[in-house]
């Protein structure tokens, strides 16, 4: 069994979900030895999450934003932390409703999805900056 340990800076983005496969595959080169295995990917932030979905229609993307914006709306009359703006409540709530985390299975030197799958950064702030993902890869080398 072997392991690798890597934190990944993604830059920037605006609020909404973006796909960062490419981003987390060029970061980590040694995938490419691995027959079998698992890349766990966690974000080390409280606003912003990982997410799996569609990675070829941006109206999905869209869609989501749009639907999370609906259903935890800023400027709600019962937020009491409100000191940061009226992003970051919301992007807490976002966060804690999508998860930090993805565990993804590796056949072949490749991440084993489907199709139409691909890895989102769900920032949930207007001006989030820079994200860091701890990606741990373990498995069997080929």
């Amino acid at each position: 069994m072997s392991w690798q340990q890597h934190t990944i800076t993604l830059n920037p983005r605006p609020r909404g979900f973006h796909l960062i496969t490419r981003d987390i595959l060029e970061q980590i080169p040694e995938l490419a030895d691995y027959r079998v295995g698992l890349l766990h990917l966690f974000i080390q932030h409280t606003s912003a999450s990982l997410a799996l979905n569609e990675n070829a229609d941006p109206d999905v993307r869209g869609d989501l934003e749009r639907h999370f914006n609906v259903m935890v709306p800023e400027n709600a009359p019962h937020y009491e932390h409100v000191m940061e703006g009226p992003d970051d409540m919301p992007a807490h709530i976002k966060s804690v409703l999508i998860g930090p985390t993805l565990s993804l299975p590796v056949r072949d030197g490749r991440l084993a999805l489907g199709t139409w799958q691909g890895i989102y950064l769900c920032e949930h702030r207007d001006s989030g900056g820079a994200r860091r993902v701890v990606a741990t890869l373990q498995g069997e080398r080929a």
